[in-house]
């Protein structure tokens, strides 16, 4: 795996074979962060990465000088991978690390953030309840951005702070905006 662009744009990273995750696409990942380099100032934010996996939309986030990172994932082998990582990327300092379900985490959370990405498994039973939990908590800032991965079968549009969708195939990125006010 690569990180596609930013200060780090081109290094390699090579997470262990047993990861039980499925890594965004790089092609995918390439239009996600063309779309956001469009429509948001990356520099400086505080984002949250829920379902980590291994790390890598935290590391795009944190080469494109993203100030604050938060990354939440459980399995303790992947977080030995991302912690690893981060200390070779010499961002230990900017990202924190939260070894926690999703869920669970989401629920004590009172932390607030310019954008948040959610990659979830794609056949997680409750994928449709992350996009009500990030309002309903309000994890968003005035004016923040919520990116939830998922496949062409999940459908947002309806949602109140819908903003826009993009498909890659079979990965899907559907854009949630909070209002500035």
């Amino acid at each position: 795996m690569r990180i596609v662009g930013g200060t780090f744009g081109g290094r390699r990273f090579n997470p262990p074979a047993r990861i039980p995750a499925r890594p965004t696409t790089e092609v995918a990942k390439e239009g996600l962060f063309n779309m956001l380099s469009n429509s948001i100032d990356l520099e400086g934010l505080r984002t949250l990465d829920l379902f980590g996996g291994t790390g890598s939309i935290t590391y795009e986030l944190a080469s494109r000088g993203a100030g604050e990172l938060t990354i939440v994932e459980r399995d303790p082998v992947t977080v030995d991978f991302i912690k690893k990582t981060i200390k070779e990327l010499e961002i230990d300092n900017i990202v924190h690390l939260i070894r926690n379900d999703v869920f669970r985490f989401i629920k004590q959370c009172t932390e607030q953030y310019n954008f948040i990405f959610a990659g979830p498994p794609y056949a997680l039973d409750t994928i449709d309840d992350l996009p009500l939990l990030v309002f309903e908590k309000k994890l968003l800032l005035p004016g923040g951005t919520f990116v939830l991965e998922h496949t062409p079968r999940n459908d947002y549009q309806n949602h109140p702070r819908f903003a826009r969708m993009k498909n890659y195939g079979t990965t899907v990125f559907t854009f949630f905006k909070q209002p500035d006010q």
